[in-house]
This record gives C-alpha cells, structure tokens and sequence, in this order.
C-alpha cells in the first residue's frame, strides 16, 4: 500500500507549541531593539511592527483555542514556520546594534539595506497573520490572498476551502466543496495540491455528516475528481475512506446515491487494491439492490388447480414446526420494527423519486459493479452468490443505452474471471442454475437481435470464456456464433472467431463435438473469407481453423473451402510475426495433409 506522506518534524508539536515560538521570539526582540546602541530609528521601527505581529498572533492562539470545530493547521504551521524564520532574522539584526563603534559606520550602508529586507519580511508576516485571523471572523469563504502565497494563488484558495469546510458553516461548507471539485477538475497539479493540503479527510468527514444531500453531493464529486490515479485513490482507502463511501451509498438520498455510486466505479477502476476493500466492506451487495429496484427477481410458479386439503395442512404443520424451532419469530422486536419502518420510508422516498433519477442511479450502480468485477474473483463471487446475475439478465433484457451496456460489460469481467476459474464457473454458471440460464439468453438474443458492435462484441465475449461450461449436446449457442463470422464488422466476426476458438480448443473436454457442429452450421465458408479480409493475418481466425482442421481433419468443407492451402500460406507468413503458432500451424498441417493431396505429407519447412 502507498506510503503516507511522512510528517516533517515540526508538524510532531501541538499547534500551541508552535505559535507560542515566534510569540517568544517577538517578546526577544522588542527587548532587544529597546537595548540598541545604534540605529535606534531603525530598531523602533522593526519594534513597532513586531509587536503588531506578536499581538495578532496573540489574538490567533485565543480564537484557535476557542473554536467550537478543528482548526485546519496546515497553512497555520506553514506560516507559523516562515513567521518564526523572519524574526530570527530580525533578531539576529537588532543584536548587532547593541553596540557602536568606529566599525560600524563601514558598515551602515548594508545594515539600512538588511532592515529594509527585514522590515518588508515581517510586512508579508502581518499580511499572513491577518489572512490567518480572517478565516476566523469572514462569514464565508475568504478568497484573500495571502503574501506568503501570492506567486501561487491556487495554495491559498485550497487553504481557504479547506478551512471553510473544517470551520464553516453548513451552506459555506457546500460551496468550499464545490469549489475544490472545480479546482480539482481543471488539472493534475491542482489535485496534487489539494491532496498534500490535507484536503481529502475533510471531504469524507463532510460525506458521512449527511448534514445537508446538497454537502455530500459536493464533497462526493470533489473526491470524484481528485481520485483519477491509484496514488490517490489509495490516499484516500489508507484514510478509512472506503467504510464511509459504503455507508453513505447504502444510507443516503438516492441523489446522493448517484454520485457516490459514480466515485465507486472511478476508486474501483484506478487501484486493484481498492476494489478489494470495497468488496470487504459489501459494497457489492448494496449496488445489486439499488441496481434491482422496482425488478420482479423472483420466479413464481403458477399454481395449478386449488390446494388439496392435505397440502394445507402440510403447510400449517410446516409453519408451526419453524415458529416451535424459533419462538423469537413470533414477536417483532421493537428495534426490528423501527427498521422496517426504515425500509418502508426508504421504499416511499424512492417509489417518489422520478425515473430519470433512478435510471442515472442504475447506470452509476451497473457501471460500478462493471469495475469492481474487473478481475476481482472476490466481487464476481458476491454478485454471483446474490442476486446479481438475475438482476443483470432482467436489465439487459428490458433496458437500453447505457445501462444495457454497462451491465453486459459486467456479465463479460464476471465471464472473464470464471474462465479462468474452474470453481466460479462451476458454482455460478451450471446447466441447471435458472439465474445462469437467464444470462446466457440474454447474450444469444443480444448477438441474435442487436446491431451495434458495442453491444455484440461484449456479448460474444462471455458467451466465449463460458465455452468449456456447455455439454456437446448444447448447440444452440454454436449458430448464432457462426453466424457472426459473417459479419459486416471486422472485430465483431473476429470475436465470434476468437469465441469458437475457445470451444473448438483442445483444452476444451468437447472440442471436436463442438468443431463438428461449427462445421455443420457452416462455419468454415464464412471463416476462410476471414481470413482473407483487408491481406491482413486474422489470428484468431487462424487460430479456429487451425483447431477445426485438427479435430475434423476428414471434413469435406475442408477440403472444398481449400484450407490446406490456406494454412500453408499463412504458415509462411506468420510465423515470422507469431512464432507462438507455429507449432499450432505444422500440427495442422500435417494433420490435414493425412486425409488430403493424396494423404502424403508435406515436407514444407515453417523456419522464418
């Protein structure tokens, strides 16, 4: 996990301790220039201006002390520090006029320039005091800008903001919020700044306050636009910020809901080790139910005929044994009862909302489970195990635009991760899983049904990386495949390609059952014009022909469609540029050259 910023040494001392040094100091120095030998002028003048600045910092301390919330320190040690430096300097200079002599007027001419630099310094230290004790006394934001950040006026709109959502009030907190989100949209630097000006811990207390939808919606899309790297996203899951985004999505209003759905997905898809968190703090199944409001999930069966009596009392003897096993049933505790009165107003506030927002709910909801599936087994595990799968068939199935294609692409990352899982596949994809059985409809009326490429490719795609789930027998699914290799678009036939690869693969326990049935479907005519598309080698095409040629070397479409020729060409060809097939090509080859040309071998050399 990323380091957390190492703390520089004075930052170890109470904010108290720090102030009270440059207080001391000042105290020092005005004995000191009282005690001056020589440019007594000068001296009183520094004099008057330090005591000036000692009593603003006076002034600081008590208001600090006093304030009702956590003074933001960052900019108070900063200045406290550069503070602390000027008087040194200053004191350094009065100490040298305690004495006079013939020597001193060598050096009168660089003595009037040190207390000009001086006494400009300590200016710029008033200036910064005053900004301090403004941020006290303005009703909003203070948009002053201090001496000590006048060559960077971005370092004191960030410690204003900060500083208005640490001490402000509700709707100042807001708009400081809102403007770090602004900030932190225009560039990377302002996000850096933003971050290293403690900027994000203040954000998440303001999200989990829950004050005020308005607040949370503002620290949420602040936090959305500073977290676009995985340093910074894990800044903030270093922080305990995954715990807090969790609950607010499962607690908040739905237009709330929208935009931490959103700051999941963006988290999610910057660092690997936030989606796990994420997974940890079952923020999975809290998206699966928002995703599935207002669904039907459930799969009734109609009853037929009128319950016999015997089932009826069956029924009863049943229900009295479970109320028998588990007495508590039977009464509702109070607290039980105010949580389903929870859920009941919860139920009432989103049956009120309008459907465009809870469609922007769904589409944020679909997209995060999107990334959060992204090669995680831990997430594709609990949407599996919920009822994820279902919910996703039933909106691809009903919906369109974005939130279809969102949650195809969650199918396609859980396919993903199940292909190269046998135990996944096994439990979330079996044969008789009526939830499974709903996805893969889905998929085969997408390809069958839908035009856009956007939609298909993900479709075959998951169909593809479940290819070693389905028996010989299932050959509904291997048409519509085929069928795709025809396609006027080039990278949705070489999907389809790449998907019949995978049953047609050796690998795959049914692969010459399903190599045959691609070539009953009449495959091979439509592949071989693949593979001559734009002179261009078409891998995966190759790769499917390669595999049918090994598994139904005898076929007679073979043979007709000249794919002995073909494999030979490509051989010389691509082998060069794909040395990882060429085994896989003189393997087939070879297998080919058995059944024909004779049943002679070629003796063709593959060396590049």
């Amino acid at each position: 996990m990323a380091a957390t910023p190492t703390a520089a040494p004075q930052q170890e001392k109470t904010l108290q301790q720090q102030l009270s040094l440059p207080i001391i100091l000042a105290d020092r120095l005005i004995k000191s220039a009282q005690e001056a030998q020589s440019s007594r002028f000068e001296c009183a003048e520094l004099a008057k201006q330090v005591d000036r600045l000692s009593q603003m910092l006076r002034s600081f301390v008590r208001l600090s002390t006093t304030a009702n919330s956590t003074v933001y320190d960052r900019p108070v040690r900063r200045i406290a520090s550069d503070i602390t430096k000027t008087l040194e300097r200053a004191l350094s200079l009065t100490r040298k006029c305690r004495h006079s002599g013939p020597l001193r007027h060598l050096f009168s001419i660089t003595t009037t320039t040190d207390f000009r630099k001086v006494s400009n310094l300590l200016e710029s230290s008033i200036g910064d005091t005053r900004w301090l004790l403004s941020l006290f006394d303005s009703d909003g934001t203070n948009l002053s800008l201090p001496p000590i950040a006048s060559n960077d006026p971005i370092l004191a709109w960030v410690w204003s903001y900060i500083s208005t959502i640490h001490m402000g009030p509700l709707k100042d907190r807001a708009d400081a919020a809102n403007e770090l989100a602004s900030l932190a949209k225009d560039n990377d630097r302002n996000k850096k700044m933003i971050v290293e000006e403690g900027g994000v811990l203040p954000l998440l207390k303001l999200l989990k306050e829950g004050a005020s939808p308005e607040a949370q919606i503002a620290a949420a899309n602040a936090l959305y636009n500073i977290a676009t790297d995985e340093e910074r996203v894990r800044l903030i899951t270093d922080v305990m910020g995954i715990p807090i985004i969790v609950g607010v999505l499962g607690e908040a209003q739905m237009k709330v809901q929208i935009v931490v759905a959103n700051l999941v997905a963006r988290m999610a898809e910057m660092d690997s080790v936030a989606r796990e968190e994420f997974v940890r703090e079952n923020v999975t199944r809290k998206l699966v139910s928002l995703l599935s409001m207002d669904l039907a999930l459930e799969v009734v069966k109609p009853q037929t005929g009128k319950a016999s009596i015997h089932s009826i009392v069956q029924m009863n003897k049943e229900m009295t044994d479970k109320f028998s096993r588990h007495p508590k049933l039977l009464s509702i505790p109070a607290h039980t009862s105010s949580f389903l009165d929870g859920s009941t107003r919860g139920r009432k506030e989103r049956e009120a909302e309008s459907p465009e927002l809870k469609l922007m709910l769904q589409v944020n909801c679909a997209e995060a489970l999107w990334k959060l599936s992204k090669g995680s087994l831990s997430t594709s595990r609990k949407i599996t195990e919920t009822r994820g799968l279902l919910c996703l068939a039933k909106i691809i199935e009903k919906e369109k635009g974005e939130l279809q294609f969102n949650c195809l692409m969650t199918v396609m990352e859980i396919t993903t991760v199940a292909e190269s899982n046998a135990d996944l596949r096994r439990a979330a994809f079996k044969t008789n899983s009526p939830a499974a059985n709903a996805v893969l409809d889905q998929l085969l009326r997408v390809i069958q049904e839908e035009t856009s490429p956007t939609l298909q490719i993900p479709a075959i795609r998951s169909i593809g990386c479940l290819a070693r789930t389905f028996p010989a027998r299932e050959t509904r699914i291997i048409g519509p495949l085929v069928n795709k290799l025809s396609n006027s678009n080039v990278e949705v036939a070489m999907e389809a390609a790449n998907a019949l690869g995978k049953f047609a693969s050796p690998d795959n326990f049914n692969g010459s059952e399903h190599s045959k049935a691609i070539i009953d479907f009449g495959g091979v005519p439509p592949l071989m014009r693949l593979l001559r598309i734009n002179d261009q080698v078409q891998v995966d095409g190759l790769v499917l022909l390669c595999y049918l040629a090994l598994n139904a070397g005898n076929s007679k479409a073979l043979e007709q469609a000249r794919a002995l020729n073909a494999l030979e060409g490509a051989a010389r060809s691509v082998v060069v540029l794909y040395t990882d097939l060429r085994d896989l090509l003189a393997k087939a080859i070879h297998h080919l050259t058995l059944y024909q040309a004779g049943g002679l071998p070629h003796r063709q050399s593959f060396a590049p």
